[in-house]
């Protein structure tokens, strides 16, 4: 089976559905975030205040890198680790990338009622979260839509559902190497 790839924007579900598809299927799985924390010792927040989004971005390029050499697993990546062209052929050629989406209201909703979303995911610019939301989702939407082999949008749907979906297109789709 090829990796299993979820993409999106924050609090779009990637780690919880990670978390679910990988007791379900039996697979590991990874987080690009919690991989770079605890490489650098430090939260995401901490990153960016020492070394601005650059230093960030060049720490989850290198997990990638590493995620890259893994098999079978399925891997929650953060929601702008394929704007480098780089990221997405480390991964692009063993994976199957599913976009989880969720409008622009839920994002909000959900980092506002995520306190952990709040305290560790800093500020990707200095507008207020529905405008900065509005405007790299539509800066990403397109390398999004590139990459994915199924796109669901979370906004309505639990975890399980979620995970239900991508079990049914997987079972539906022969995706052996």
């Amino acid at each position: 089976m090829k990796n299993i790839i979820l993409t999106g924007y924050r609090c779009t579900g990637k780690t919880g559905v990670g978390k679910r598809l990988s007791e379900r299927l039996k697979l590991p799985f990874y987080d690009t975030d919690e991989i770079i924390i605890e490489k650098a010792g430090m939260s995401i927040t901490e990153i960016v205040k020492k070394g601005g989004w650059d230093e960030f971005r060049l720490k989850e390029k290198e997990a990638i890198k590493e995620l890259g050499l893994k098999r079978n697993c399925i891997i929650a990546t953060g929601g702008g680790a394929f704007e480098t062209l780089e990221n997405r052929e480390v991964l692009k050629n063993n994976s199957l990338f599913i976009w989880l989406s969720a409008d622009v209201k839920t994002i909000v909703k959900r980092m506002r009622s995520d306190q952990k979303s709040m305290s560790h995911r800093p500020s990707l610019s200095h507008d207020d979260l529905v405008s900065e939301c509005s405007v790299i989702l539509e800066k990403r939407e397109p390398v999004y839509r590139e990459l994915a082999d199924l796109i669901i949008d979370t906004s309505d749907k639990g975890i399980d559902k979620v995970a239900d979906e991508i079990c049914r297109f997987l079972n539906q789709n022969c995706l052996e190497d």
